[in-house]
């Protein structure tokens, strides 16, 4: 199937379109530059400097050393690695693991699994915005406490965490601190040193890079195990031959998303305004979110007396793509976790909408978007029993 250019894609949290420059970046080690990295001879060479060119990249934008940027296959296998990887390395310390109600469910899943091999985590409960309290978390801390993981920007409501401020917490307590920040890529500058991060999660996919790609920084002298093994790539501590045209397009992927935040989160911050401000004007709907710490590209909203999915088949009909939550959930028939520990009703909590804007939307798009919303939220609570009489136009 094509997207043809009249549709309208918002759904920018999920996946990004691969940019035109990253996929002439990778062309060459699709084609002539096939060489195993690990191999002596010349186009072996050639690709594993191409891989260390792209860590480079990866470690500036970050704010980090090239030796602590790790490949790996997305953000799922760079959380894993990072909780595992330090709650067993480190057991002998403590057991006790530290996380939120809102994490995306990579960090949510393996936390859950190592409370079967015996790990404790305390999930940290969210205001009605999905904010962390620093407070709250300096009375979670034990002193078996091994690990922090709290997420940079959450990815369904775009909530942005005080990270600066927990990777100070887990400093002054000795702890390890993990941020996932697949969302976080190009909306955010991150500093990893500054920021007192030890361990950080991306993924390429987000941020007009190739699916499949991800990396994990790891700073320096972390105690920390190995997830996979088989082979000495990596510095020996990721086994398995690298995605070498993968990793050369997410190192130019992030490498241009980050020099271009600021501008880029000028024009997002408009269209995100103007999207919330008329969204909100259509009757009992709400604001899911930090109305101001938030992705700038990020609108989640809720529609009473709806369902999400209706709404998202009928915009789909009209050729605009979107979203009620995380992607990696959406065959789920389960009301969201982000909006239930927000706080969200669970009669209304089904019916949401997420609209993440990208480089390719426009005016012209949010007002499209615009138009078409409001009639089919109209035309689903005409519809529905549950809708009282005063919203209903029939």
């Amino acid at each position: 199937m094509t997207i043809e250019n009249k549709t309208i894609y918002m759904d920018n949290s999920a996946t990004t379109p691969v940019r035109r420059e990253v996929v002439e970046e990778m062309l060459p080690y699709l084609t002539e530059n096939f060489g195993n990295p690990s191999s002596i001879y010349e186009i072996g060479k050639i690709s594993k400097h191409a891989i260390d060119k792209a860590r480079t990249k990866v470690a500036n934008a970050l704010g980090a050393e090239e030796n602590e940027i790790y490949f790996t296959s997305g953000g799922t296998e760079s959380d894993n690695w990072a909780i595992k990887g330090i709650a067993f390395a480190n057991r002998n310390k403590g057991k006790h693991i530290i996380t939120s109600s809102i994490e995306h469910h990579a960090v949510l899943h393996t936390c859950a699994w190592l409370e079967g091999q015996g790990f404790e985590v305390t999930y940290l409960p969210v205001d009605k915005y999905g904010m962390v309290s620093p407070e709250e978390l300096k009375k979670a801390i034990r002193d078996d406490t091994i690990l922090i993981s709290i997420m940079l920007a959450n990815n369904e409501i775009g909530t942005i965490q005080p990270v600066e401020e927990i990777g100070k917490i887990a400093k002054e307590n000795r702890i390890y601190f993990h941020t996932d920040a697949v969302q976080a890529i190009g909306h955010v500058p991150i500093d990893v040193k500054k920021m007192n991060i030890d361990l950080l999660s991306l993924s390429g996919h987000k941020f007009e890079g190739p699916k499949g790609c991800g990396a994990l920084y790891i700073r320096k002298g972390t105690k920390i195990d190995i997830l996979l093994h088989g082979g000495a790539q990596e510095r020996k501590r990721r086994a398995g031959t690298e995605n070498v045209p993968s990793i050369v397009g997410l190192g130019k992927a992030i490498e241009l998303a980050t020099a271009e935040i600021e501008e880029s989160n000028k024009t997002l911050l408009e269209l995100r305004e103007r999207l919330i401000k008329g969204l909100l004007k259509i009757p009992k709907t709400h604001l899911n979110g930090h109305p101001t710490q938030r992705l700038a590209n990020n609108v989640n909203v809720t529609f009473e007396y709806i369902e999400g999915e209706s709404l998202l088949l009928l915009l789909n009909a009209k050729g605009i793509f979107a979203s009620t939550g995380s992607a990696c959930n959406s065959s789920s028939l389960e009301p969201s976790h982000v909006l239930t520990a927000c706080g969200v009703p669970h009669e209304i909590v089904h019916g949401s909408l997420r609209l993440s804007l990208g480089r390719m939307n426009s005016e012209k798009d949010v007002d499209r978007v615009l138009e078409a919303v409001p009639d089919i939220v109209q035309k689903l609570r005409n519809m529905s029993p549950l809708t009282p009489k005063e919203y209903r136009t029939i």
